[in-house]
């Protein structure tokens, strides 16, 4: 699934070396059992019974803040409000950890995220440059949104 997502969305962006780059040191399965090591939580996105996207939080206890670290919907599944009902699944996780803070980064060419974390109260907070090693950077937005109690 993150292949087809990525290849999909991610190669007009960002091209094609990068996203077989990102999607082997990022996205394959070695990538996401050492993300799991380390504290983060991954959820599969299933509607009208079909796997239709993931999502992936990594909790900070000690800052009361998350990382959205992956929230992906299939392309056919976009634009009928499952990407919206994630990230509220998401929101609702968080709270329920005490997290106040969720945050991500997003690609600052990315228009239609930026545009969709905007219209669900994020805010871009600065901007981050970070090489992730074979010649590529992630030339990205952070943004966060602060979350309410229940």
């Amino acid at each position: 699934m993150a292949r087809k997502i990525w290849q999909e969305h991610y190669t007009p962006i960002i091209g094609t070396e990068q996203v077989e780059y990102m999607l082997k040191n990022f996205q394959s399965p070695e990538a996401i059992s050492d993300q799991l090591q380390n504290g983060a939580v991954y959820y599969l996105v299933v509607s009208a019974g079909e796997d239709s996207g993931y999502l992936a939080l990594e909790p900070d206890p000690e800052m009361a803040s998350a990382k959205l670290s992956k929230i992906y919907v299939l392309k056919d599944k976009r634009r009928c409000g499952l990407g919206r009902k994630t990230l509220e699944f998401a929101e609702m996780l968080c709270r329920d950890m005490g997290v106040k803070d969720l945050w991500l980064t997003v690609n600052r060419h990315n228009h239609a995220a930026i545009a969709f974390y905007r219209q669900e109260g994020f805010t871009a907070a600065e901007t981050v440059v970070q090489d992730i090693g074979g010649g590529f950077v992630m030339d990205d937005y952070k943004m966060v949104k602060s979350l309410s109690p229940g």
